[in-house]
């Protein structure tokens, strides 16, 4: 019997990069009926394993819960790391806005109202996707005290 050799392919791009992501926010204090920005944010995220095999499941046509529909918010602190699952005492609500600034880019905008998540120390952000997929996290060196008087606007641009 003859025996067979694989061939392997090597796979070359000249214009490679790595699919990546930007997360922007304010952090804001309401006094009655205004509001003062305290923090501004913008920096890079981490797209985590997750989103790679949600990719390759979309362009195969598997597409039943596979798109981002949330923000997530959490308290861990450690750094990111690609095998990222989950948000540690995930509070998530339904992302606000999908829009497409430029080829290649989504951006998805999110908000954190007066009324929700108050008491917690955020220090962790993720996108979740409809089946609970974590697709991209980023932490905080120094937590956010969310109170009643503390709200956030956000945008999450993927760029591929």
């Amino acid at each position: 019997m003859e025996e067979r050799q694989s061939i392997k392919c090597p796979v070359r791009f000249s214009d490679r990069q790595e699919i990546r992501g930007i997360l922007k926010y304010k952090v804001y204090r309401h006094k009655g009926d205004q509001k003062e920005l305290i923090e501004e944010f913008c920096d890079d995220n981490l797209i985590v394993n997750g989103a790679r095999n949600q990719m390759a499941r979309l362009i195969a046509g598997n597409v039943s819960n596979r798109s981002i529909n949330r923000i997530a918010l959490g308290t861990n602190g450690t750094a990111p790391d690609v095998a990222d699952t989950a948000i540690t005492n995930q509070f998530a609500k339904a992302v606000s806005a999908f829009s497409y600034p430029s080829m290649g880019q989504v951006q998805i905008d999110w908000e954190l109202l007066v009324t929700e998540n108050n008491g917690m120390a955020i220090l962790e952000f993720g996108l979740l996707c409809a089946d609970n997929t974590l697709f991209s996290r980023r932490i905080r060196n120094n937590p956010i005290h969310k109170e009643s008087d503390i709200s956030l606007e956000g945008q999450w641009t993927i760029i591929f």
